[in-house]
């Protein structure tokens, strides 16, 4: 290890926002929601333990993947942030965001699924389509595309008794 680079090394916003290309205002959001922490100098400036440098750009590839930042603190769930993660505590996120990983793969093929055949199909049938709503019958139920809702939801409780 770069003796310049101790563990308990702490950062500026500056130096945080330019290692991991996040911008500032992005930095002090993400502590807001609790994904990363700072402590504070005697000037009331925020300091960035070095281990912030891996959350921060895990969270960053988690955004470009579209993941929602709830999923991402879900993940991080027993991280430490007030000291440096062990080797284990990472084993334990990472475990925890496969399985998030999983459920969103699972939930871009049924999306995939449905889109191939009710639109690769051309046929654009009134009785055989999965997404036909006649008369706005499933407002009741709830906003948004409820049919493939309620067909991620079966197959969920699905897998869940076998």
């Amino acid at each position: 290890m770069n003796p310049a680079h101790e563990p308990d090394e702490l950062l500026t916003i500056g130096e945080m926002s330019r290692r991991t290309g996040v911008a500032a205002s992005a930095l002090r959001y993400y502590e807001e929601l609790g994904l990363v922490g700072s402590v504070r100098t005697a000037g009331n400036q925020r300091r960035y333990p070095r281990h912030m440098l891996r959350r921060v750009s895990l969270i960053s590839v988690a955004k470009r993947l579209g993941m929602p930042l709830s999923d991402v603190k879900d993940a991080f769930g027993e991280v430490p942030m007030e000291s440096t993660p062990s080797h284990a505590d990472w084993q334990r996120a990472s475990r925890r965001w496969k399985k998030k990983l999983e459920e969103r793969r699972s939930a871009i093929e049924r999306l995939e699924n449905e889109l191939t055949g009710c639109i690769g199909c051309g046929c654009l049938s009134l009785k055989a389509c999965a997404l036909l709503n006649p008369d706005d019958a499933l407002a009741a139920t709830g906003a948004g595309p409820r049919r493939l809702e309620v067909a991620a939801e079966d197959e969920e409780f699905a897998g869940d008794e076998q």
